[in-house]
């Protein structure tokens, strides 16, 4: 297991499969590198892939704004990070081997962080972290607990600005793993 100083520059030099090809920047992750919280998501949008920062668009905005209204800020109680570590083209879902290619990072970011409470944001987070025949509108809201995780998967906060009205169910979530959160871990500071 490396470090996670060593694990970014590992992402920093892949090229196990095709998105290195037209990446500005690799973007591994952020957020307290202790966190009991982990978010997980896709991939990197265009504004991440020239920030190299998760969740820094649109949705990542909106993504923070819910979150920091129930007390949880990056800097001081979550870790976020993606599937994959660079950006598809046109922002479309990762092909398998891509995917493939990044999960060992993130086995790696997981064992470092060692969250206690995983939270999977959309589709693809899903099926390559509770089950790969998982479908987000089915298992979405419902808590798993795997290998000592729990895990609760929820729309991709992009999808809610396709689709305003899963705006209320994506809080309901959130709300949900602030319970849970509270429950095993104890007020965020």
């Amino acid at each position: 297991m490396l470090s996670m100083p060593e694990l970014i520059k590992e992402i920093e030099r892949c090229r196990k499969c095709r998105l290195h090809q037209n990446r500005t920047n690799t973007v591994p992750g952020e957020g307290d590198p202790q966190a009991k919280l982990m978010f997980i998501g896709e991939a990197p949008g265009a504004d991440e892939d020239r920030l190299g920062r998760p969740f820094v668009g649109k949705a990542g905005q909106l993504l923070d704004r819910a979150l920091n209204a129930l007390d949880f800020y990056r800097d001081m109680n979550f870790y976020i990070c993606n599937i994959c570590k660079c950006r598809p083209e046109n922002n479309r879902t990762p092909m398998e081997d891509e995917a493939e290619a990044c999960l060992p990072y993130l086995r790696n970011q997981v064992a470092v962080v060692k969250p206690r409470i995983i939270v999977c944001l959309g589709a693809t987070a899903t099926k390559y972290v509770i089950d790969r025949e998982a479908r987000i509108t089915q298992i979405r809201g419902q808590w798993f607990e795997k290998k000592g995780y729990h895990i609760l998967a929820t729309f991709h906060p992009a999808a809610l600005l396709r689709d305003e009205s899963k705006k209320r169910i994506f809080w309901q979530d959130l709300q949900n793993v602030k319970k849970k959160y509270d429950a095993l871990i104890g007020i965020p500071k």
